[in-house]
């Protein structure tokens, strides 16, 4: 009965996923996005034109790139998702992260960064098979836009031989 309920309890902390080669599709659409003060401090004129107008080429446009990735055991750790989200910043731990719900199948959670510049996240992954997953997240950075993105993942096979991370 013990073996039963610690299967289970790592079972619940991880996605029920394929190891391996995954294709992941990411599909990105970001509006109101502006130079950060501090990023506009680093470019010369030109440079700070140029990434201006490209981030007002793509304004509200959708933005996909689909490419394979080595996903791990590790890797689909809710715990080291939670992690990650909390050290997006360039401190660790800098972000709060309130876990929704989780399970074997599906998370949920909410992120706060102070910044600078503060920002707020949501995000939802969901392991709709072991060879499928889908993902959205929605990011607001204060004084710079909101970014939406969408995300597809189809498992290839068990081995990562010749995928880089």
């Amino acid at each position: 009965l013990l073996t039963f309920v610690q299967e289970t309890s790592v079972r619940a902390e991880s996605f029920n996923v394929k190891p391996g080669t995954w294709e992941l599709s990411v599909t990105s659409i970001t509006t109101g996005m502006k130079l950060s003060q501090e990023m506009a401090a680093k470019l010369t004129p030109q440079q700070r034109t140029q990434m201006e107008q490209m981030m007002k080429a793509r304004e509200g446009k959708p933005h996909t790139m689909t490419a394979p990735s080595c996903i791990t055991k590790e890797d689909v750790s809710h715990d080291r998702i939670i992690k990650e989200m909390e050290e997006e910043d360039d401190d660790p731990a800098q972000c709060k992260v309130k876990v929704i719900s989780k399970s074997s199948s599906k998370l949920v959670i909410d992120q706060i960064c102070p910044g600078p510049p503060p920002s707020t996240g949501h995000l939802t992954i969901e392991a709709k098979t072991p060879e499928s997953i889908v993902a959205s997240g929605d990011r607001t950075v204060q004084g710079s836009g909101k970014t939406h993105m969408d995300i597809k993942g189809k498992w290839l096979g068990a081995s990562c031989t010749g995928v880089e991370d």
